[in-house]
């Protein structure tokens, strides 16, 4: 078995539990030993970060190779249309080489908790909202996609990983449950890609001062 803990993530936030510049981490919120990000997300993007105390569950939800499916509501400048996101789809070419979504959709404004800073439009451009669902997570890999198709990201907040939500998490707030770690599958071979549910979860209290010993952060995921 393993902990679980799902974070929101709230904006300027680094998913680390140290910086030597002084910056907000894990650690102004989450005084938990032993567990560390599975996957990351960048200081600027919000949302869904799981964490957990088993090196096999966190690499096999920040492998890219188990093609977990993340879930993103992006607030953009000129919305695209519907051949843009057809192109998010189909694939289109980034500096590191092709990237594709297995859905990409315009969304009503979505129930959000309002964030600080507010996202600032250039005056007279039109915003909108559009989810995307990605199985990788390149860095910034969401915000490069919908840049190509011309539609800057002004906002941007990870609702799901896998089977796991946001749920009702308030920004800075994480509960925790146990799952089943899963058994690391032999090399050059692919396991499920999700821990099951065990317990129900337990609310935590963040933020709840910093983490004894400052535990390095996840190398196994970037962010998006």
């Amino acid at each position: 078995m393993a902990r679980l803990i799902r974070f929101h993530k709230p904006h300027g936030v680094l998913s680390q539990f140290t910086d030597r510049d002084g910056r907000r981490t894990l650690a102004d919120y989450i005084d938990l030993p032993g567990v560390y990000p599975a996957g990351r997300l960048d200081r600027d993007s919000e949302g869904l970060l799981l964490l957990t105390d088993s090196g096999a569950l966190q690499a096999r939800i920040a492998s890219p190779r188990f093609h977990l499916p993340k879930t993103y509501l992006a607030l953009v400048e000129r919305p695209p249309g519907d051949a843009a996101l057809a192109r998010l789809v189909e694939g289109i070419r980034l500096g590191d080489g092709p990237a594709r979504a297995l859905s990409a959709r315009r969304v009503p404004p979505p129930e959000l908790p309002p964030r600080n800073p507010p996202p600032a439009p250039r005056p007279g451009r039109e915003t909108g909202w559009v989810e995307l669902v990605l199985d990788e997570g390149r860095n910034r890999q969401v915000r490069r996609m919908l840049a190509a198709v011309e539609a800057p990201v002004l906002r941007l907040v990870r609702t799901r990983v896998g089977d796991w939500t946001l749920d009702d998490l308030a920004p800075g707030r994480w509960a925790q449950q146990t799952v089943h770690a899963p058994v690391s599958p032999p090399p050059g071979r692919r396991g499920s890609a999700t821990g099951r549910r065990r317990r129900d979860r337990r609310p935590g209290n963040g933020p709840s001062g910093r983490r004894p010993g400052g535990a390095p952060s996840s190398r196994t995921g970037r962010g998006s």
